[in-house]
């Protein structure tokens, strides 16, 4: 089964951020193979119309949660205790009740992706001893019907702790092996674990030996947030790791004073450990500006949208990159076009797409928007008019009208 429609030959009369129109040709591998200035003639009939429109690479979800939605069922009030171990602990007591994870929730959660824009993904997948690897198996199976349409890269997840629960580090290793997960992933190694250095070095060693990334979700705080950077950053480097670890939230990096930030930030930098974030309203952000002089990457994500953890969440990673901008009072049209090339061009990697930019040679992921420039379209949000993934059309506004 596939839901993508057929291929295009390209889009023709879009616009580029240099405010020149052009038109767009691919070939038969969803490549963008042409970038020539716009003719005003229709030249194959498996043409897009471009009208104009402002084009931007495809948005990319950085940091997801496919798998634990309510997206489509009743109405879920919010309930159990607050804190990290407390949602858990709800989230475990419901979700056999609410069928999580399942194929129909989890493709109703990627179509909320691809209309607001989505053309890659890194999403977190629940591993633990209830689901073993269903969860894993339940998401690919949603994506396969894109096809290579959409491209998305798993992470392992152990939402419910490694240590506290044995086996599960077994689990990672297995998801690893047979190769349903490019990632692996941990979870405050310190206050879910209680054992730093036990939990990291289980995950290294998995990730060493299988040759799998690894994204942490490291929630806890201010030094002692830092310290388990520290350990992060001294297993990477021990371990030859450069470029394939992720630290997604890292609340303690904005949190430490300025001279321990930027000792921080310049041995990621080093070592290329990157970073995502949800941009979450009641924490300090991620210092943009420190970030990219100390050339440390980062993306945004979605988290979990309408989920056991929190009602709220669209599928719009334009609109976290939006709240971003606000939270951390960007106003400067340089800024505002740097978040919206985090959120685009900048983010490829974070999915498995190297060149992630509309230019000849680059996958053709392409998103189009009713806007003046980049600026305003990350001001405004408008609605995503057309969205192609690999060449293929994912999303048409006038067609869901």
């Amino acid at each position: 089964m596939s839901i993508t429609s057929e291929r295009l030959t390209g889009i023709r009369d879009i616009r580029l951020p240099d405010g020149a129109r052009y038109d767009l040709s691919f070939d038969a591998e969803g490549t963008i193979s042409e970038v020539t200035p716009a003719s005003g003639e229709r030249v194959r009939e498996t043409d897009a119309e471009g009208r104009g429109l402002l084009a931007i690479p495809g948005i990319v979800n950085a940091h997801a949660h496919v798998d634990k939605s309510w997206w489509g069922l009743p109405w879920q009030s919010y309930g159990g205790e607050g804190g990290t171990d407390g949602r858990i602990r709800h989230e475990r007591a419901r979700r056999d009740e609410l069928g999580i994870p399942s194929t129909a929730i989890t493709r109703s959660v990627l179509a909320e992706f691809v209309r607001h824009g989505t053309t890659a993904i890194r999403t977190h997948v629940d591993v633990d001893l209830g689901l073993g690897l269903r969860g894993l198996e339940v998401v690919r199976e949603a994506l396969a019907e894109y096809g290579d349409a959409l491209r998305a890269e798993l992470v392992a997840f152990p939402q419910d702790g490694v240590l506290r629960r044995p086996g599960v580090l077994d689990l990672l290793d297995r998801a690893a092996r047979e190769g349903l997960a490019e990632h692996i992933g941990g979870l405050d190694p310190a206050g879910i674990d209680r054992d730093p250095v036990g939990q990291l070095d289980g995950l290294f060693r998995i990730a060493a030996d299988r040759g799998v990334g690894i994204d942490i979700h490291l929630h806890d705080p201010a030094e002692l947030g830092a310290f388990q950077f520290d350990l992060i950053l001294d297993r990477t480097e021990a371990l030859g790791l450069q470029g394939r670890v992720t630290i997604a939230h890292g609340f303690a990096i904005a949190q430490v004073d300025p001279a321990r930030r930027r000792d921080l930030l310049q041995r990621m930098a080093g070592l290329e450990v990157t970073m995502t974030t949800v941009a979450p309203l009641r924490l300090p952000q991620l210092p943009l500006h420190e970030l990219d002089e100390a050339g440390v990457r980062f993306a945004f994500g979605t988290d979990g949208i309408r989920d056991l953890w929190s009602p709220y969440g669209t599928g719009d990673t334009l609109g976290i990159a939006w709240q971003y901008a606000r939270s951390s009072s960007l106003v400067r049209d340089e800024d505002l076009a740097r978040v919206v090339e985090i959120a685009t061009s900048a983010a490829g990697p974070f999915a498995g797409v190297a060149d992630h930019r509309i230019e000849k040679g680059c996958r053709a992921d392409i998103v189009l928007v009713d806007a003046e420039n980049v600026m305003d379209a990350l001001v405004r949000a408008p609605r995503r008019e057309l969205v192609v993934g690999a060449g293929r059309v994912l999303f048409d506004a006038a067609s869901a009208d």
